[in-house]
């Protein structure tokens, strides 16, 4: 580079190039687009890259990009090539005329790539973004504080079956990695991988709908679970399944759901080593909302009176939320 400090700023976006990386650092205009406000600014190491292109874009433009090394940064892992153009973080639109300084630029990069820059990362080099985080999607309310990722079901939106099952907490350490597809598809999910099950065959129709198969990338951190895998199945539908949440209707969007996958498959990846704690258990520690409580145990009530809840399970279930007060 010419400097250390060198800035180029490009339309939503700004690169400032240090000696060992690239600052990225997002505007927060009402134009751009709400993933890079979310983001705010990343720093990608040289070592996460491993080519960078300068082509034509749109309306007298030209497009600078910062292609990333497959498993170096956690965000392009969760998304699976999903992100359009117009949301991909290693993208900078600039204004035609500084293309020969675009140029100048891809060339000094191109020129700190390391050997290995071909060859798939053996970790993360870009930082996740940081927890907590929260965010609402359609059936429930996931939260993440680092450790652990919880769903809290929403009684107007959440399937019998996540209700039968109870609010969840999955520690990262009994995970194995994340699937996320994109709300901006026809359907939407998180699901979240437990240990055993990256193997396992989901059952037909695997999305959030009957009508629809798996489709999603699911990002798993290779080899922590060694030796011979058991035979499982997965919950059929992400809307029946206690480990995912799904998307619609204005929840759960990219900027919000996106992150959050990313940031979770990083602490698995960093934790796959630490020692086994129960995969999921029922997110009822402290004193619960006696009104959240009763309205529970209603809901709970007209689902006993449909015929979709047996007796035993209403028996038990309500003596679990009286015992929550």
């Amino acid at each position: 580079m010419r400097h250390m400090g060198d800035v180029l700023a490009g339309i939503h976006a700004t690169w400032e190039f240090d000696t060992d990386s690239v600052l990225i650092r997002f505007e927060r205009g009402i134009r751009t687009p709400k993933l890079f406000q979310s983001l705010r600014e990343r720093r990608v190491p040289h070592a996460a890259l491993s080519s960078v292109t300068l082509t034509p874009g749109k309306r007298g433009t030209v497009v600078l990009r910062a292609v990333p090394r497959r498993g170096a940064d956690p965000l392009v892992e969760a998304a699976a090539g999903q992100l359009k153009d117009g949301c991909d973080p290693y993208r900078l639109v600039l204004p035609a005329e500084r293309e020969t300084l675009a140029e100048y630029y891809a060339d000094e990069l191109r020129a700190r790539l390391g050997p290995d820059a071909s060859e798939p990362a053996d970790r993360f080099l870009v930082a996740a973004p940081e927890a907590p985080m929260r965010f609402k999607a359609y059936d429930g309310r996931a939260g993440f504080d680092g450790d652990r990722v919880s769903f809290r079901w929403f009684w107007t939106g959440a399937s019998t079956a996540k209700w039968k099952a109870g609010d969840q907490t999955f520690p990262v350490t009994e995970l194995s990695g994340v699937e996320w597809r994109s709300p901006e598809g026809f359907e939407g999910y998180l699901r979240l991988v437990p240990r055993g099950l990256e193997n396992a065959v989901p059952g037909p129709g695997a999305g959030a709908c009957p009508d629809r198969g798996s489709g999603a990338g699911m990002v798993a951190d290779p080899g922590t679970v060694p030796g011979p895998q058991p035979v499982a199945s997965r919950p059929a539908r992400a809307d029946q399944d206690p480990a995912a949440v799904v998307f619609g209707l204005g929840y759960g969007p990219v900027h919000e759901s996106l992150p959050f996958a990313a940031a979770v498959l990083e602490s698995v990846r960093r934790n796959h080593s630490s020692a086994a704690v129960p995969a999921a258990v029922l997110a009822g520690a402290g004193r619960r909302d006696p009104a959240d409580i009763a309205e529970r145990i209603r809901h709970l009530g007209e689902l006993h009176q449909a015929g979709l809840v047996t007796d035993d399970e209403f028996s038990a279930k309500k003596a679990q939320l009286l015992a929550e007060l």
